[in-house]
């Protein structure tokens, strides 16, 4: 309004010539006729009134702002519903355009549709502005749509699920395809991620998802307690966004986004039959946006700004991967014994009954109680065994249990050999060697009583008349039949009874 009133003042006081009007202050020719024609149209005059502000002349000289004079009014799209088209997957504005222009061919052009749109999503709620420092978050999230593995050998179709990680500062991209979206693999998914990128940063900014946290709340969430080890593993802490507000992990929402577009269209034509080969064309695709995109706010690609930003200020990996672990509560038997997926690992006897929680991983098994780890195991394979410790056992168990068969035969062995044979016919006897064990050790204790020639001396009399048990053995000792001499006991009056046929009966 200040040239306008120049123009005024140099053509109606000065009386100056519309060329040189407009060479004096810059402007076209054109313009300083404009601007005369319509102070005459309006019906004012030189010199204005006092009363006419800046604002009044311009709208009595030039009209309302942002609207075109003569130009018909037309009725502006459903806003809302316009932004809720906005929030499905892979829609944009040009979607939208196409669709509404095809609806009302005379309507808004595509520049005009932005411009209305964009006036009307400011008066939406204000969003702070996150400003992120080098190597402090990083932010993982799954991905909604899925990539399909064919089985080669079956021909099942099974959904691989997209693991996404981007780097605060520099935007740094990582995607990695598991088979689900659980706990092991969540916990698979970010040693993975910490590999790529080659250190930890201060912060791991995660979605509410079950696996990561157990209670969403909006000031204190309670974190999974697997997940919170592995951050402690790393050094570096669980920071969950807050329930349904996806602006405070925005930058990997937009990451997703990018990555749905880089990566899904560009593999849509092609047929995976392994997660391992997924994941070979999802890295190549990854490092083609890591180090071939440039991001036109930088002029620089996510490769360049992470070596800048992020890199320097990562804390070191440690030595070892997180292992996975997960815990689970459960009561000690009377056997002693826990079960854990159909297999049975023992603690020592004295905590029988008690309640007890597992943390257990893909090779070991710990028993914590109190905060105090009880013992300790290899995991076994879901076999219903038993992994038993010798020492965990009551000391009369222990007894029991060193008796293995090799140990029975070598100490029959060594009392003599009649006991040796005997021992090996009672366990041949029994359906089931394990049967004949008990028997045998109770035999190879009647030593303590009776001493090694008379048990020597009783398992032969023994297997002459097929006694193969431990009763009988032990009546022979008690009744000293192991003393009698070897002739008594063979020349022996045979038999004389009516009843007997003999042998000639059967001829």
């Amino acid at each position: 309004m200040r040239q306008v009133r120049e123009i005024l003042k140099l053509r109606l006081d000065v009386g100056l010539s519309n060329r040189i009007i407009a060479k004096q202050l810059g402007v076209g020719e054109t313009s300083v006729r404009d601007t005369l024609k319509r102070l005459h149209r309006e019906g004012l005059t030189w010199p204005l009134p006092d009363t006419i502000s800046d604002r009044e002349l311009e709208q009595r000289l030039y009209g309302t702002p942002g609207k075109k004079a003569g130009r018909r009014k037309q009725s502006e799209p459903d806003w809302s519903a316009v932004a809720r088209e906005l929030k499905r997957k892979h829609v944009t504005l040009q979607v939208l355009w196409e669709e509404y222009i095809a609806r009302d061919p005379d309507g808004f052009r595509y520049s005009r549709y932005c411009e209305l749109f964009r006036n009307w999503h400011g008066r939406l709620p204000l969003v702070m502005r996150q400003s992120h420092a080098g190597g402090e978050k990083l932010f993982v999230d799954y991905a909604g749509d899925k990539v399909a593995v064919v089985d080669r050998k079956t021909g099942v179709v099974r959904d691989a699920h997209i693991f996404v990680a981007v780097m605060g500062a520099s935007s740094l991209s990582f995607a990695l395809a598991t088979w689900s979206e659980q706990l092991p693999d969540w916990i698979e998914a970010h040693n993975a991620a910490y590999r790529f990128f080659g250190g930890v940063t201060q912060l791991l900014v995660s979605d509410n998802t079950k696996c990561a946290v157990i209670k969403a709340c909006h000031f204190d969430p309670m974190v999974n307690r697997s997940y919170t080890d592995m951050a402690r593993h790393y050094s570096t802490a669980v920071f969950p966004a807050r329930p349904r507000k996806p602006r405070d992990k925005a930058k990997v929402e937009n990451c997703v986004g990018i990555v749905e577009r880089w990566l899904l269209g560009r593999l849509r034509n092609r047929t995976f039959y392994s997660l391992a080969d997924l994941n070979k064309a999802i890295a190549d695709l990854i490092t083609r946006l890591n180090d071939e995109r440039v991001i036109r706010q930088y002029g620089k690609t996510r490769r360049a700004l992470f070596d800048e930003l992020d890199a320097p200020n990562l804390k070191p990996l440690p030595a070892e991967p997180w292992v996975h672990a997960e815990w689970r509560r459960c009561r000690v038997g009377i056997d002693y014994h826990i079960e854990l997926s159909r297999h049975f690992y023992s603690v020592p006897y004295r905590f029988a009954r008690s309640e007890v929680e597992v943390r257990y991983t893909i090779r070991t098994v710990e028993i914590f109680l109190g905060g105090d780890r009880i013992a300790a195991h290899v995991r076994g394979s879901s076999n219903g065994r038993h992994t038993t410790v010798a020492v965990h056992m009551p000391p009369n168990h222990q007894r029991y249990r060193e008796w293995t068969p090799a140990k029975i035969r070598s100490e029959a062995k060594r009392i003599g050999p009649m006991l040796r044979v005997l021992v090996d016919r009672i366990i041949e006897k029994r359906a089931h060697p394990e049967q004949g064990y008990r028997a045998c050790v109770g035999i190879i204790g009647l030593e303590r009583r009776f001493g090694v020639d008379r048990l020597e001396a009783a398992a032969q009399r023994a297997l002459e008349f097929q006694v193969l048990n431990y009763p009988g053995i032990k009546s022979i000792l008690e009744k000293e039949l192991d003393r009698l001499p070897r002739s008594e006991r063979l020349e022996q009056e045979p038999i004389q009874h009516s009843n007997l046929r003999g042998s000639e009966y059967y001829h």
